[in-house]
């Protein structure tokens, strides 16, 4: 690691991130009996932080065409409720035995400082993104009321969704430059080097649960949500908005029926 900062010039705490993402810096997880310890745990949370963001990437693409793909994008929405809690849990649990002297997980040692910064966030703003998303199903046209405004602009809980989601983005696009190539790693039992970490059967039925429990709660979200996959939510499928700013004239926008494209609810936050 040192020779790799001192060929490229990076500071240690760049140099760190960078070698992480590349593949080539491992912290050595040690093995413990019957659940594998913080080996254990790095699979299980590679596995989940893997399927999480294929999900999201899938949840993505329906922005292209939310008219159009509403209810897959709600279906995955709530498909991740699990998804997202399971990789809390297992980033959780690794740092609260960290900082409570667990030998295993002392001796496996924290991830690069910048990971350490970036990995909350990660935690936070996708909690935000999935809850945001769950609130807008029972409020309907209540989604594009009015919570407020700030420096000129109207504040609706969809707003809130739209801006949590840009937060994610953010933080989630910086976090799987840095862990995508590792996750895959460990997931594959790769890293540092081929062994058999004990819990697998018990890491695979936590992560089959975690599918099932995500698509029972899909299909409930799914179908609790008919306004709107049916036309009931006017504002979201005719795109009426009475009011989209209140700038000092008071001016007010005409209500509109068009494209997606072409109405505030068409931005990427919308998810």
């Amino acid at each position: 690691m040192q020779q790799f900062a001192s060929e490229t010039g990076l500071p240690p705490v760049l140099n760190d991130v960078v070698t992480t993402a590349m593949g080539t810096a491992h912290r050595e997880d040690p093995v413990a009996p019957h659940t594998g310890g913080p080996a254990g745990n790095a699979r299980l949370t590679a596995w989940a932080g893997l399927f999480l963001l294929v999900a999201f990437l899938v949840e993505c693409f329906t922005l292209l065409s939310l008219n159009a793909m509403i209810n897959i994008h709600i279906l995955l929405g709530a498909f991740l409720i699990p998804l997202v809690l399971l990789k809390t849990a297992t980033t959780g649990w690794r740092i609260v035995r960290y900082y409570l002297g667990a030998s295993a997980y002392r001796a496996a040692g924290p991830p690069p400082l910048v990971l350490r910064v970036l990995g909350p966030l990660v935690v936070l703003t996708g909690l935000a993104v999935v809850g945001s998303g769950l609130a807008l199903v029972p409020l309907g046209d209540g989604a594009f009321s009015s919570l407020g405004s700030v420096v000129g602009f109207r504040i609706s809980p969809l707003t809130v969704h739209q801006a949590s989601f840009i937060a994610w983005l953010v933080a989630t696009g910086l976090h799987v430059l840095a862990r995508t190539v590792p996750a895959v790693q460990v997931a594959a039992g790769g890293r540092p080097h081929r062994r058999r970490v004990p819990g697998s059967v018990g890491r695979g039925v936590v992560m089959l649960g975690t599918l099932a429990l995500g698509a029972a709660i899909g299909v409930l979200v799914l179908h609790l949500a008919g306004g709107w996959t049916d036309g009931s939510v006017r504002a979201f499928h005719h795109h009426e908005f009475d009011r989209i700013h209140d700038d000092s004239q008071g001016m007010t926008a005409t209500p509109h029926r068009g494209s997606v494209s072409s109405a505030p609810v068409s931005s990427l936050g919308r998810s």
